[in-house]
């Protein structure tokens, strides 16, 4: 359950900010012809051809595909390749600008994959982040571990500090809480799930690789408050690859 409302989040946060808008800009078709698919994909059918000399209009952009509008109103999606050779209304070839650094620094959503080791053993983390200012962010986090004799979901919420937000290789520091399912084997004797609270600190690195996409390594360290005498501290790295948008 907790997975799950961690996924519908982020797909939210996807579907809300992944497209932008361009404005409506009117473009002429220079190549003999553009196809228009139903959808932003390969995958997705052919289902109409505009040839030269026709105007289109450009209305979104997601990752490398427009949604455009022809003059007779069919609406679908190009391949930016297809745009490339396309003509302003003063006859000049329309620019297709690609993310850039200076967009990587005026970020303000980031969704990330990663895997590593959570106390010996094995976690892949989903995490979703939101920019408040140049160098803070709130992260929603989403973690899976497979261990030999139990699996733990956890699910929290952790403020991200980036003091050199401009740097290529910029370090990052975090400190986080959320909650904890501890689910044993099923072939231990009498198994009992448990919840338990925890808190974190980190530490870690974010490196621009290009476009739209970085690498990020973290190290974190716990504090899992039980119901025992005594707390456990686990430790916890990562590594893994994340877009912004």
């Amino acid at each position: 359950m907790q997975f799950r409302l961690v996924l519908i989040l982020c797909g939210c946060l996807v579907s809300g900010q992944v497209v932008g808008a361009l404005g409506e800009i009117a473009v002429e078709i220079a190549d003999p012809y553009i196809e228009l698919h139903t959808g932003p994909g390969r995958g997705y059918p052919v289902f109409y051809v505009v040839e030269r000399g026709e105007q289109i209009t450009l209305l979104k952009r997601r990752t490398d595909w427009f949604q455009v509008r022809t003059a007779r109103g069919k609406e679908g999606w190009v391949y930016r390749d297809q745009l490339a050779r396309t003509l302003n209304p003063d006859g000049s070839v329309v620019a297709i600008r690609d993310p850039s650094w200076e967009d990587f620094e005026a970020r303000r959503w980031e969704m990330s994959f990663s895997g590593g080791e959570f106390d010996g053993a094995n976690v892949i983390a989903l995490t979703a982040g939101y920019a408040l200012s140049e160098n803070l962010s709130l992260e929603l986090n989403y973690s899976k571990v497979l261990g030999r004799f139990s699996s733990l979901d956890m699910t929290g919420i952790s403020i991200l500090h980036q003091p050199f937000p401009e740097w290529r290789v910029s370090p990052f520091f975090t400190l986080g809480t959320g909650s904890l399912k501890i689910k044993p084997a099923a072939t231990l004797v009498q198994p009992q799930d448990r919840d338990e609270d925890y808190s974190n600190v980190g530490i870690g690195i974010k490196t621009h690789l290009s476009r739209r996409f970085l690498m990020r390594i973290e190290y974190k360290s716990y504090v899992v408050f039980t119901n025992r005498n005594e707390n456990e501290e686990p430790k916890e790295w990562k590594i893994g690859f994340a877009f912004f948008f």
